[in-house]
C-alpha cells in the first residue's frame, strides 16, 4: 500500500478537477469568479476516522480559515449494559488541537431542530465566507440548517466517484463489487427533497483499487486525498477560480446502501471463496463474517483467504468443512467448487481461537462426522 499511496500523492493537485465528458459532450460548468478578501469561517461536521483525516488537512491549511468549528456526535454508552463509552474520534481530535467542538443531539428528530453553533446560525442573506463541510457525518442536514449557508458554500466529502455509490457505505460496496477504480468527490449539498449526494461536483480524485485492499487502508487513502482535494477546491473558491458541474446521469450507477447484519452472513452455496474474502476485506471492521452450525450457534470467520490447492478428500458439497493440517486452517467448500481457508474462528459466546483448537472443540461436541462438518445456510434466527 505504501507504494500505491506514494504514487497517489505524487500526482499534481492541478489535475484534480479535470473536465469530464459524457457521450463526447462537455458538461456545463458553473464558474465563480469573485475573489474573497477575508478567510472562511468553516463549520466541519463529522465523526469517524475518515472525518479526522479530512479535518487534519483542512486544519493545516491556515491560509483558508480564520475560524474553524467542529460539530460531531455525542458520547454514547455501548457494549453490554452500557459498560463502554464510545467517543467520537473527531471530538478527541478537535479537543487536542484546541478547536471548538459542539455535540449534536442523540436522536434524528432532535437533530432536525438543532440550532447551529455561532457564528453559523444567521438570519437574512448568508455570508459568502461561511462554509459548511460534512465528511462521514452520518446525518442529513435539514433545509433550515442549509439555509444558513449560500448554495455554493455547502460541501460534502464523499468517498466515491459520484454518481456511482451514492449512499452511506461507498467504500465497502466498491470493495464488495471488485471495482478496479474508486475515488473521492467534493459534492455540493442539496436539500433532502432535491437528492442525497446528487449535487454539483466541485472536484474529484480517482484512485486505483488494488485487489487486496482492506477497508481501513482504503478509507485512510481516500481521507488523506479527500482532505487535500477539499483544500484545493476552497483555495480556488477563495481566489475566484473554482467551478462546479452537474453530475453525470445515474443510468445504472450502483448504490451504496447501509451495511447490515445480513451482509455478514455467509452462504457457501451461493458465494465463491473469492467473494467471501472480498466481503471480509470490505466489512469485517464493522461486522465480522459469520456462518451457522447445526446447533444454530454462529461462528465468526477471521482472516479468511482463498485456498488454491484444496485437499482431495474435501466433499464437493458447499458448506462442508474439514481441518487441514498442512495449513492449520479450517477449509470450507464454497460455490463454483472454490475453497476457503480460515485460520481463526470465534464461536458464539466463546473467545477467538486458532482453527485447530476450534476444530477439536467441534469434535468434542459431536459436530464432526467422518472428518467433516457441515455449516448451515439459514440465518433466520440470527436476523430476527
Amino acid at each position: 500500500m505504501a507504494e500505491v499511496s506514494a504514487h497517489f500523492f505524487a500526482r499534481s493537485l492541478s489535475t484534480l478537477r479535470q473536465r469530464p465528458t459524457r457521450h463526447g459532450i462537455h458538461l456545463l460548468r458553473r464558474h465563480y469568479g469573485v475573489p474573497l478578501n477575508s478567510r472562511f469561517k468553516i463549520l466541519f461536521m463529522g465523526r469517524d476516522e475518515f472525518s479526522c483525516l479530512v479535518f487534519r488537512e483542512l486544519h493545516a491549511a491556515r491560509d483558508l480559515w480564520d475560524e474553524l468549528v467542529i460539530a460531531t456526535n455525542p458520547d454514547e454508552k455501548t457494549g453490554r449494559r452500557g459498560s463502554h463509552l464510545s467517543v467520537s474520534p473527531l471530538k478527541l481530535l478537535g479537543q487536542s488541537v484546541k478547536v471548538p467542538v459542539h455535540t449534536i443531539p442523540h436522536t434524528k428528530p432532535e437533530f432536525r431542530q438543532w440550532t447551529l453553533p455561532e457564528p453559523f446560525s444567521v438570519s437574512g442573506e448568508p455570508p459568502q465566507n461561511h462554509i459548511v463541510v460534512t465528511a462521514s457525518f452520518g446525518r442529513i442536514l435539514s433545509g433550515p440548517m442549509l439555509d444558513n449557508f449560500a448554495a455554493t458554500r455547502r460541501f460534502n466529502l464523499h468517498p466515491s466517484l459520484l454518481p456511482a455509490y451514492r449512499g452511506p457505505a461507498p467504500i465497502q460496496h466498491a470493495i464488495l463489487n471488485a471495482e478496479e477504480e474508486t475515488g473521492v468527490s467534493v459534492v455540493e449539498m442539496l436539500k433532502w427533497k432535491e437528492g442525497i449526494d446528487a449535487g454539483n461536483i466541485w472536484g474529484t480524485y480517482r484512485v486505483p483499487l488494488h485487489k487486496g485492499a482492506m477497508f481501513p487502508e482504503l478509507r485512510d487513502t481516500l481521507g488523506h486525498l479527500g482532505g487535500r482535494l477539499l483544500v484545493s477546491v476552497l483555495r480556488d473558491l477563495r481566489v475566484g477560480k473554482a467551478s462546479s458541474q452537474p453530475q453525470a446521469a445515474l443510468e445504472s450507477s450502483p448504490h451504496a446502501s447501509t451495511i447490515t447484519a445480513a451482509d455478514s452472513c455467509i452462504n457457501f452455496s451461493t458465494m465463491t471463496a473469492e467473494s467471501i474474502v472480498r466481503r471480509h476485506r470490505a466489512i469485517s471492521h464493522q461486522r465480522p463474517l459469520i456462518t451457522c452450525l447445526a446447533t444454530e450457534k454462529t461462528v465468526q470467520l477471521h482472516s479468511p483467504y482463498v485456498l488454491d490447492t484444496p485437499p482431495d478428500s474435501l466433499s464437493d458439497v458447499p458448506g462442508t468443512a474439514t481441518f487441514q493440517k498442512s495449513t492449520r486452517t479450517l477449509v470450507v467448500r464454497c460455490a463454483d467448487s472454490s475453497v476457503l481457508s480460515v485460520p481463526l474462528m470465534k464461536q458464539q459466546d466463546k473467545a477467538l481461537m486458532e482453527a485447530k483448537d476450534w476444530w477439536n472443540g467441534a469434535k468434542g461436541l459431536g459436530l464432526v462426522k467422518d472428518g467433516e462438518l457441515n455449516f448451515l445456510n439459514v440465518f433466520t434466527h440470527v436476523l430476527q
